[in-house]
């Protein structure tokens, strides 16, 4: 009887401890799997700020980027009388009285031509351009395509008097007009002389044939069709304001 009681014990034992084992090993497979949740649940958090972060700093370069292309493209303007100011690297402000200020970048390409400010030679850089234009605003005038500047033509002191096209500059010329630089011609004058002037936004441009048009009736021209024409040869009138011509009329 002794023997079978001890046996029993032995058993009930035995069947016990399987038990209890068998509640640790499910334990610790409860316990395990949360860290592992939590570690998974952590890292998709984690790649979900990153993904985040990384939307938010291509966004704003994505609409840096947008403004920079749409603010060169469809301005085309020919300034003058005006002064040019240094905004930020590659980009300018040119403001002229009566006009509505415009911004405007250069390029590799630009032409820079000084008059003793900018430099002292007909070319300069544009690295001078933008060390001139720190530390003061200089008078220039500014041909712009797409918002991107062409030529910037500094005037120096002997374009601020009479007969040289920038400025005081009044009166009707009948003769061969030539071209110069973007935005700047010569008319032919009386006994040969030549005068220089400017054109504009506003400058009125009329062919009959040569510039555009027909020589059956005027059409309005643009400035591109005159310095094309004017390029070749071309006679024309015109009329000048305080040396910026308010038109061009083909002779015909």
């Amino acid at each position: 009887m002794n023997r079978h009681l001890r046996k029993t014990a032995l058993v009930t034992a035995a069947i016990t401890a399987g038990l209890l084992m068998t509640a640790c090993q499910n334990g610790s497979t409860s316990n395990g799997s949360s860290p592992h949740t939590s570690a998974s649940t952590t890292a998709k958090s984690q790649g979900t700020s990153k993904t985040s972060g990384t939307s938010q700093h291509s966004g704003s370069s994505g609409t840096s980027a947008r403004n920079a292309s749409k603010s060169q493209q469809g301005v085309n303007a020919t300034i003058t009388g005006g002064t040019v100011s240094y905004l930020a690297p590659g980009k300018y402000l040119v403001s002229a009285p009566g006009k509505t200020d415009q911004a405007f970048f250069v390029a590799d390409d630009t032409q820079v031509h000084g008059a003793g400010t900018i430099c002292g030679g007909s070319r300069c850089t544009l690295d001078q351009l933008e060390t001139a234009t720190r530390k003061a605003a200089v008078p220039a005038d500014v041909t712009i395509r797409k918002g991107v500047a062409t030529v910037v033509r500094e005037r120096g002191a002997a374009d601020t008097g009479s007969g040289t096209g920038t400025k005081g500059v009044n009166g009707t010329w009948l003769g061969q007009v030539s071209y110069l630089a973007p935005g700047k011609f010569t008319v032919s004058g009386p006994k040969g002389t030549e005068q220089a002037f400017f054109v504009a936004d506003d400058t009125v441009v009329k062919g009959y044939g040569t510039i555009c048009g027909s020589s059956a009736s005027p059409s309005a021209c643009t400035l591109d069709q005159l310095e094309a024409a004017a390029k070749k040869g071309l006679d024309a009138k015109v009329v000048i304001a305080n040396g910026i011509a308010t038109s061009v009329i083909e002779d015909h």
